[in-house]
């Protein structure tokens, strides 16, 4: 009853009650961003959701569009602007990801949907992920995020299909409210961070 009615229930009176209280930072994000990246604030993104059907992800736009000589897009190193350096830190990106609950492609707490081209590189027990609505935060966000290596991060997202419950939700939300504050885990440059999973599963998946 909780996954199926009460969950989906949830996610979309929090969506609504957060957007209307955050509406002020949202604007002033939106404005921003308009100004730092030539007039787009937001990133959109195809992701997988919940069966691997694809949805469009909205997040803040955080890097600018700037390209080398050949006109292939620079590192996010030299992309990322001051301003978007703040919205990661603060996890304030994330929150167009509201609208995406609104819509019914994502919840308030679930696996992270991740990129297109990993479909084919997950074993068996991680495909587990697609069972459910991906979410803006979840149970490897709280437990790592991105300090946790591909295994780890996946196995966390299967455990958390395993066990879903109210209780894990409210503990997923209480951790990721403190993890927000606390500016905790969040990579503000992924470049060095992890190793793209198509890249690094590619020799055992051929």
């Amino acid at each position: 009853m909780y996954k199926n009615i009460i969950k989906p229930f949830f996610d979309y009176i929090v969506a609504i009650i957060a957007i209307i209280l955050l509406s002020p930072i949202i604007f002033i994000t939106t404005l921003l961003l308009c100004f730092a990246n030539d007039g787009k604030p937001f990133f959109f993104q195809v992701r997988p959701g919940k069966n691997e059907k694809h949805f469009k992800i909205i997040k803040f736009k955080t890097m600018n569009d700037k390209k080398d000589a050949d006109g292939k897009l620079l590192p996010d190193t030299y992309r990322l602007t001051s301003i978007g350096k703040l919205v990661r830190k603060t996890s304030i990106d994330e929150l167009p990801q509201l609208i995406n609950i609104l819509k019914g492609d994502m919840s308030l707490i679930g696996p992270r949907p991740l990129l297109i081209q990993y479909l084919p590189f997950y074993k068996q027990n991680e495909k587990k992920r697609h069972t459910v609505k991906p979410g803006i935060t979840g149970l490897a966000q709280v437990n790592g995020r991105n300090n946790i290596n591909w295994d780890s991060k996946l196995k966390l997202d299967a455990d958390y299909v395993d066990h879903l419950s109210f209780k894990m939700d409210m503990n997923i939300l209480i951790k990721t409210i403190y993890k927000v504050i606390g500016s905790k885990d969040v990579a503000i440059d992924n470049t060095n961070v992890e190793t793209l999973l198509n890249i690094e599963r590619q020799d055992i998946f051929k």
